[in-house]
C-alpha cells in the first residue's frame, strides 16, 4: 500500500496526534545496553548510535540528553516520495519559533518539539491544515 504524494491531500489529511508522555534524544556507543523494545527509533552515525526513548526509560538506565520532546505524529500515510510536507509544515513551526526534529516512518511522519511547545505545535499544525486550500 502506497502512500499519498499530493501535497494539498497530505496538508488536509494530515490531522496531528500528540502522545503521551515524554521523550529525548541520547546517544550510545554500545546498543547491548538499551532494550531494543524500549527505543522509539534509532540511527547510526560514525560517532554513536542516536536513540529516542521515552524520558522516563533513559533517566531508568542512566542515559544522558539534553533536549526532552513532546511526540506529534501526522496520521495520514505519507509517500516517502512526497515532496514538500516536511518543508510546509517545518516552515509553519518555525513562523512561530518552534524547532522541530522529524523522522518518516514508512507511514507517517513524526515530529519532536521541545516539551514546552507542544500544544502551540498541536495548534500550528491544525490550523495549517484546516485552512489549507489546496
Amino acid at each position: 500500500m502506497s502512500g499519498e504524494k499530493n501535497l494539498g491531500k497530505l496538508i488536509i489529511g494530515m490531522t496531528p496526534i500528540l502522545h503521551e508522555g515524554t521523550y529525548v534524544f541520547s546517544t550510545v556507543k554500545n546498543l547491548n545496553l538499551v532494550s531494543r523494545e524500549d527505543t522509539i527509533c534509532e540511527f547510526k552515525e560514525k560517532e554513536g548510535t542516536t536513540i529516542v526513548i521515552e524520558q522516563q526509560k533513559a533517566d531508568a538506565i542512566g542515559l544522558t540528553y539534553d533536549y526532552v520532546a513532546a511526540w506529534l505524529t501526522l496520521t495520514i500515510h505519507s509517500s516517502l516520495e512526497a515532496v514538500g510536507l516536511t518543508a510546509l509544515f517545518s516552515s509553519e513551526l518555525a513562523k512561530h519559533e518552534i524547532s522541530c526534529n522529524v523522522i518518516a516512518g514508512y507511514y507517517h511522519d513524526h515530529i519532536f518539539v521541545d516539551i514546552k511547545n507542544a500544544e502551540k505545535a498541536m495548534t500550528v499544525l491544525s490550523n495549517l491544515s484546516k485552512n489549507s486550500t489546496k
